[in-house]
């Protein structure tokens, strides 16, 4: 109930400030939202018809006109009445349209409005005028609503959004359905290239925003989830430029800080754990904790080809194993020995045998193993690293399968790909040995070995049906005897308990590069018809970076060639988080820059390099490494002279001033020698 008085009793001075009426909006919010787009479309359609002169011309200021409720409930009753196929077959908005005016003119000859929600309500009386509004909406018909709409609709809104003269001229004259399609396909594509310029240029602004913002407000595991949710809602591509930030941000800090804890749990938020997860572990560091968080991202690792983004969450890993065992609590349980059999695992996947060794000598030469049965080793978090143990998981999977068969039982005992963590160190150990010392396993296996490991598994209080099979497939094996190769290692080999911090920040530069370049190439399918756009800037850099300079100098030379043609010249920032992935001298440049141009320090625009000057400075460098002859040398200096009389007033900038006078010095200087 709404306090609103009849439109004939508003004057009245009593009822006009104490009458009631129903009111159904939020019913027919709830209504209108879940009609479709086509519907929704003639529903504007039929309200701006309304608005116009067509229906009032003829309304006297005794009688009342249309309103936009008349329309709603056309509407209300049209979409209940009329079948979906009515709307979506052969889809003319505009003889919808006439239709339903006709409908409504039939319902002002009967004089009966039918109120949508109270069935006596009818919702026009002897005050409308009547007569005149149904004989005009009678004389609607397809081609004269055609003309009005291109004339009062489409020419109006040309007008607002300054459409080119060519295409407006186009609306003119549609008396044939020829020449209005012809209309409407240059306007539409005058749209759509509209669209692509405007959000080409919020790309250009992302582009800038996403490292400011990461640079001003270093990020933290909460603040890369909600920036990771707002850029994903604006466009997918976003997503793929902010995490590429985000691991450059994060090696940018591992370099200055190392390893700490922020970092770790900031990268396994990006690597895709559970914010949850990583807030609990951040409060409450224990080594059950560091260890569980360390079995999901294994879990996430065996469950996808090895990548560089698998070798960062294998890094990660080993990062929380680390943390694990430097928790005051780790000696007391056998999160010990678990955590180091993990480790034997994550090292040998990655090469790193000497490793993998020691820590399997670190559970082997363990003098408490009490505490073991509490926690086993998960087969479904190890990653593909070892043919042998994913036949015997499998052979224990069948085994299990044949016996519930044939016992009849009803369900499966649990532990069926699980290892006894000290039996699996003794099979990892002997494992390793061989790899490591390239023999085959009958060669390095040792009897005496063999002899403590069947020594353990018989003392063993549990045994699993992995744990069998797995210690039948190496006593078949053992065919002779050979000489000892026990390794002298103690625990104090591990002593450091700490992960390889060169290592990961590489892998994170090198992921980083490939998200990078997997944007570039999301620009070059959306705006490839609009200008240009160098998709291989990031990867000569890394080439470069990682001294491939035959790789980096093709890329460079199809970038200059190309960038030549571009309309507008695309920009290479300098932030600390790409400066990473540049040489020494642009570094200095940069550093130079930023300290003789106050607008550099201001303004974050203005400390950026161009594509194409980049691409020139490490063009000359591959050339000079290369021992390019003088004619490949003078073609570089002729493309640098070009790319200098390229640049405008707002791309002269003393960045790209210097950097493009560097490379030419190098380059004059290095023909001279060699004339």
């Amino acid at each position: 109930m709404v306090p609103v008085a009849h439109r004939q009793c508003r004057q009245h001075e009593w009822m006009g400030k104490r009458q009631w009426r129903l009111s159904f909006s939020r019913a027919e919010i709830v209504l209108i939202n879940s009609w479709s787009p086509v519907q929704q479309i003639t529903y504007h359609m039929l309200r701006y018809f309304v608005k116009t002169e067509r229906l009032t011309d003829c309304v006297t200021t005794l009688k009342q006109s249309l309103s936009n409720y008349h329309i709603k409930t056309l509407m209300l009753w049209a979409s209940e009445i009329k079948s979906s196929s009515w709307w979506t077959d052969d889809i003319n908005l505009v003889r919808i349209c006439v239709q339903l005016l006709h409908i409504l003119a039939d319902w002002l000859t009967n004089g009966h409005c039918p109120h949508y929600f109270i069935n006596c309500g009818n919702l026009v009386d002897s005050s409308y005028n009547l007569t005149n509004i149904r004989n005009q909406l009678i004389l609607v018909d397809e081609t004269w609503l055609s003309k009005w709409f291109v004339r009062n609709y489409i020419q109006k809104c040309l007008q607002v959004n300054d459409c080119p003269q060519n295409i407006s001229r186009l609306f003119d004259d549609v008396t044939t359905r020829g020449k209005l399609q012809n209309g409407v396909s240059a306007l539409l594509a005058w749209r759509q290239n509209i669209s692509h310029l405007n959000f080409w240029a919020e790309c250009a602004y992302a582009e800038f925003d996403i490292p400011s913002c990461v640079y001003d407000h270093p990020l933290t595991a909460r603040s890369y989830i909600c920036c990771m949710t707002q850029w994903t809602a604006i466009d997918s591509c976003f997503s793929v430029y902010f995490r590429a930030v985000a691991l450059l941000h994060v090696a940018s800090r591992l370099l200055k800080h190392g390893l700490n804890n922020k970092l770790m749990d900031i990268l396994a938020t990006i690597c895709g754990l559970q914010f949850a997860d990583i807030r609990r572990n951040s409060y409450h560091s224990t080594s059950v904790l560091s260890l569980d968080i360390a079995g999901k991202l294994m879990k996430v690792v065996a469950n996808e080809s090895l990548s560089t983004m698998s070798l960062i969450e294998i890094e990660l890993s080993k990062a929380y194993l680390y943390r694990a065992l430097r928790c005051k609590d780790s000696d007391s349980n056998s999160i010990y020995c678990l955590a180091n059999v993990y480790l034997a695992v994550l090292f040998y996947t990655t090469g790193q045998y000497q490793k993998a060794i020691d820590h399997c000598t670190l559970v082997t030469r363990s003098q408490d193993h009490s505490h073991c049965s509490s926690n086993v080793v998960q087969g479904k978090m190890l990653p593909k690293f070892d043919d042998n143990v994913d036949s015997m998981l499998g052979l224990a999977e069948l085994y299990q399968s044949v016996r519930t068969a044939a016992l009849k039982q009803q369900q499966q005992p649990q532990f069926l790909s699980v290892f006894t963590t000290k039996l699996f160190a003794y099979y990892l150990h002997a494992k390793y040995l061989a790899v490591k010392n390239y023999c085959q396993f009958r060669e390095t296996l040792s009897s005496d070995e063999f002899k403590w490991y069947e020594i353990c598994i018989s003392n063993s209080p549990q045994l699993f049906i992995s744990d069998v099979l797995l210690f039948l497939s190496v006593s078949q094996l053992l065919k002779c005897r050979c000489k000892s190769v026990w390794l002298n290692s103690e625990r104090s080999v591990m002593n450091a308990k700490k992960c390889n911090t060169s290592d990961l920040v590489e892998l994170l530069q090198k992921s980083a590069v490939e998200h990078l370049t997997a944007y570039r190439q999301l620009l070059a399918q959306d705006f490839g018809s609009i200008d240009i756009t160098v998709t291989t800037d990031f990867k000569a850099l890394y080439a470069y970076k990682c001294g491939d300079y035959q790789q980096c100098l093709q890329f460079c030379t199809q970038n200059v060639h190309r960038l030549f043609y571009a309309v507008c010249m695309p920009n290479v920032l300098t932030f600390p988080e790409f400066i990473q992935l540049m040489d020494d001298d642009i570094v200095s440049l940069t550093a130079l820059t930023l300290i003789v141009d106050s607008k550099c320090r201001e303004n974050s625009f203005g400390n950026c390099i161009l594509q194409v000057t980049l691409s020139l400075y490490l063009m000359t460098q591959c050339q000079l490494k290369l021992h390019h002859s003088v004619t490949s040398l003078a073609q570089t200096l002729d493309y640098i002279k070009v790319a200098q009389k390229r640049l405008t007033a707002e791309t002269r900038s003393t960045l790209n001033q210097l950097t493009l006078k560097l490379t030419e010095s190098k380059l004059k200087t290095s023909v001279n020698v060699l004339l």
